[in-house]
């Protein structure tokens, strides 16, 4: 198994187990925060490092 399926799985088992023990719209915060707060700390060097891996890797 890859290391990108590993964390795939792993992404949805805890996604699972959120939407069990949370109620529905703090589960959805904190999928969707956690990424994005992790995104802005970033310095603009890597955001701009992590945009560009991203576009090279869907062939653009």
């Amino acid at each position: 198994m890859s290391t990108r399926a590993k964390v795939a799985v792993g992404g949805v088992a805890v996604g699972v187990v959120l939407l069990w023990l949370l109620p529905l719209w703090a589960a959805l915060l904190v999928m969707v925060g956690v990424p994005a707060v992790a995104y802005l700390t970033l310095d603009p060097s890597q955001r701009r490092r992590l945009r560009h891996v991203s576009r090279k890797q869907l062939g653009r």
